[in-house]
């Protein structure tokens, strides 16, 4: 009875404080103050009638209210939060006085509570419904096709209430270079309309290579798209995979994937709502979806009509009018490939002198020396680029050579500048020439790219012409750049991160762009960055920069702290842990190989991750550095949270002790948080709590509010274990409203559910738990988490036992 009535008295107190700071304050204050009026010593005469003094006494009540509700103003006027807390503590402990004196208290108290509390919705306002709009622009113009954006129409559109109601999917596949992409994108532009709930697009060309882990992380992609934030992310491809579905449901809308190459990719990313569909890019037929209900549409190159359609677009009706047989004989040697056709029609439009006879004998002579060439439509786009390329300015031709080993997919023109050894204005202007050209496909965004098939053009023209040697200098200069960027973006993200790496030459000598006037913000580059990066890193691997790869891996991971990219993150920490190994340097090979168990426990591979921090057990005691030592053992009890408390606490005291050795009074702190915690979980609750109580302290000591609010809600949780139930929900309220100032909103959530849990379990009124889980589900909608819909049931339930 009594954790009951402690509960509710706490409860009570919550509301008095929520409502104080509502619209309806007026009318709860009369409410309740006549409530307290009943409740005073003297306001009842000897036979139970009330007397004269009842208003005033009302009236004192409501003086005593007004006068709280005037210090809560003050308090959050000044954001003292621990003054806010100390109102409602206050104010538990004389509700709690009241229920303990007057049996008939209790009830009366739940019910006005539950008329009264309800002042703000039991649900959140629903937030405005994401749109994806992610479709790229086509950046030349399109024409013809005209039969085959009709098959696509009837694919989707076609049907009726059928096609409104079945999700299509549409396969358009056919050559390199055929037009694929632009086809798809073009589509999907103008079928707007059928989509209203918005267009997601996946560009599976710069996931490939991430070992199995790029539908995962597609899915991820799309899921980001549709709101879901990284904090409430589900780890595995299933989990993430029925979230999609879950999310889809009431949407009508178009994903786009481009550059498939098996039908795996796909199924993953099938949405569920009525009339919405999927169109998928590939080289390959993908049979396998006609299982699936999938139409398979082959693009076949251009027709002799549709190629001298594009002609007379770029090149105008009046010159393809006047050399009409050389112009059919262009788009007979161009094999009907528009990304060929976007190349001769640049030469004729670049080169007032060239005619269109003239280039088509000079295509006719490289056709006949490039015969040999076995790759379906690489043999007419290398005969196009072939003299393209020989009308180029020395330097330009030197810069798409090189652009072709360059490991990046997309760049700007200071990588481009890098990446050729030149100064950015000299590269600015080559890369103009390039896209002039139709070499090079420029964006809005600033940002350059090569065609596939151009791609490998300059990179077999690099390998023949450059000299030995300059590929790996590219790798070095481009693996040098990168490392800057990122380490720059780490430093401004995470300033006090225990880093091996000593980057401070490379930084003095590199403008840090992060810290300019209207520079990028560092963690949206790295999110932008983080394919090229990876796929920098990889090119570094297999030239064995070792020391480039293990430095720019350690910095790359402050990204995956805040985006848990999961499968990118171990790729990219693997191969700086084997670099690091390959160099010798066991103190850099002990900080990569115990960041790696993260991304390994967050993907279930708990075995490996334990063998990693084995590993880094062993490295860390080789480079002799205690800091280093501390943070292993603090990697290796979080590693055992969950399967062994009991193996948690002594890696937690280990990390304290040498954490403390060195001096290190935050890492000190945080791992007695951490140890506080196993502590509870192996059911020392008593140790946990004094534990806690220290790393609360130290963690504020240190300016760590964040932290020093989660210790807060552990120990919440440690005294709900011990059954003091109203300790519990006041450090469980103290650590909710600290991690909302914090922005901390994931650890907030956290706290209110627990606050629900206990004030429920304990008999606590309704209307004290609806505030806590309406907020607690505004977050998770917030972020788009899977357990949104499970708080809204629980609303729903507790509303109707109401």
């Amino acid at each position: 009875m009594e954790a009951e009535l402690t509960a509710l008295a706490a409860s009570g107190a919550t509301s008095l404080v929520g409502l104080m700071v509502s619209d309806s304050w007026a009318q709860a204050r009369e409410r309740l103050g006549r409530f307290l009026a009943r409740r005073r010593g003297d306001a009842d005469g000897a036979d139970g009638t009330r007397g004269a003094g009842d208003a005033e006494d009302s009236g004192d009540a409501e003086d005593e209210l007004q006068a709280t509700s005037d210090e809560l103003e003050a308090a959050r006027a000044g954001r003292d939060e621990r003054a806010v807390a100390d109102l409602e503590e206050r104010w538990s402990r004389r509700l709690l006085q009241i229920l303990r004196e007057d049996p008939d208290a209790a009830g009366e108290l739940r019910r006005l509570l539950d008329e009264l509390a309800p002042g703000q919705p039991h649900s959140p306002r629903p937030r405005p419904e994401v749109r994806p709009d992610q479709v790229p622009a086509l950046t030349v113009a399109f024409v013809n096709r005209t039969a085959d954006l009709s098959a696509l129409d009837r694919c989707f559109a076609g049907g009726g209430t059928r096609a409104a109601q079945h999700i299509g999917i549409g396969v358009l596949h056919g050559l390199p270079g055929v037009g694929k992409t632009a086809t798809a994108c073009h589509w999907a532009d103008r079928s707007r309309e059928l989509y209203p709930d918005g267009q997601m697009y996946v560009d599976f060309a710069s996931l490939h290579g991430q070992t199995g882990g790029d539908v995962s992380e597609a899915v991820a992609m799309c899921l980001r798209s549709l709101g879901v934030s990284d904090d409430w992310m589900p780890r595995s491809l299933a989990e993430r995979t029925a979230l999609f579905r879950s999310r889809s449901a009431q949407r009508r809308m178009l994903v786009v994937l481009d550059d498939v190459s098996h039908p795996a990719q796909v199924r993953p990313l099938v949405p569920k709502g009525p009339g919405s569909a999927v169109l998928v890019t590939s080289h390959g037929r993908l049979g396998e979806l006609v299982l699936d209900g999938a139409r398979l549409i082959s693009l076949d190159p251009l027709d002799g009509d549709g190629g001298m359609r594009l002609l007379a677009d770029r090149c105008g009706e009046d010159a393809v009018a006047a050399e009409r047989s050389a112009a059919e004989r262009l788009v007979e040697l161009c094999g009907g490939l528009p990304v060929a056709l976007h190349v001769v029609a640049a030469r004729l439009l670049t080169d007032r002198r060239l005619t269109m006879t003239g280039l088509a004998e000079e295509l006719a002579d490289e056709t006949g020396r490039l015969a040999g060439m076995s790759m379906r439509g690489e043999r007419p786009v290398s005969a196009v680029l072939g003299p393209s390329y020989r009308m180029l300015p020395p330097d330009a031709a030197r810069l798409y050579r090189l652009l072709g080993w360059a490991p990046m997919r997309t760049f700007d023109t200071a990588t481009a500048a890098v990446a050729a050894g030149i100064d950015t204005p000299r590269a600015a202007d080559l890369l103009d020439v390039l896209e002039s050209a139709s070499l090079l496909e420029g964006s809005a965004d600033g940002r350059y790219r090569l065609h596939d098939l151009v791609r490998l053009h300059a990179r077999a023209c690099a390998e023949r012409e450059e000299a030995d040697g300059e590929r790996a200098a590219l790798t070095r200069r481009v693996v040098t750049h990168y490392l800057a960027l990122t380490a720059s973006a780490d430093r401004a993200i995470r300033a006090d991160r225990l880093r091996i790496a000593d980057l401070s030459e490379l930084l003095t000598e590199t403008p840090d762009p992060f810290a300019a006037s209207g520079g990028p913000a560092p963690l949206d580059w790295l999110e932008a960055e983080r394919t090229n990066i990876l796929q920098v890193l990889r090119a570094a691997s297999r030239l064995q920069l070792h020391e480039h790869v293990w430095q720019l891996a350690e910095a790359f991971t402050v990204l995956f702290l805040h985006h848990r990219h999961l499968v990118m993150w171990r790729e990219s920490l693997e191969l700086g842990a084997a670099a690091a190994a390959a160099e010798l340097m066991p103190a850099a090979e002990a900080r990569l190989r115990s960041l790696l168990s993260r991304p390994l426990l967050d993907l279930g591979e708990d075995d490996r991750a334990r063998a990693e921090l084995e590993a880094a057990v062993s490295c860390a005691e080789i480079a002799d550095h205690v800091v280093l030592r501390a943070s292993v053992q603090e990697f290796l009890g979080r590693s055992w949270d969950r399967a062994d408390p009991a193996r948690a606490i002594e890696a937690y005291r280990r990390s304290l002790e040498l954490n403390r050795r060195a001096g290190e009074a935050r890492g000190a702190a945080i791992a007695a948080y951490f140890l506080g915690c196993a502590q509870d979980a192996h059911g020392d609750h008593t140790d946990a709590l004094v534990t806690l109580g220290r790393a609360r302290e130290e963690l504020l000591g240190c300016s760590d509010a964040r932290m020093a609010a989660r210790a807060t809600a552990a120990i919440g949780t440690v005294h709900d274990h011990l059954g003091d139930t109203q300790e519990a929900l006041r450090a469980l309220r103290e650590a909710a409203r600290t991690l909302r100032g914090q922005d901390a909103t994931h650890y907030e959530a956290q706290a209110l559910v627990q606050l629900a849990d206990i004030t429920e379990r304990t008999g606590g009124a309704r209307g004290a738990v609806r505030p806590y889980l309406t907020r607690a589900l505004e977050i998770h909608e917030a972020g788009g988490s899977p357990s949104a819909q499970g708080l809204r049931e629980r609303l729903e339930r507790l509303d109707g036992e109401g």
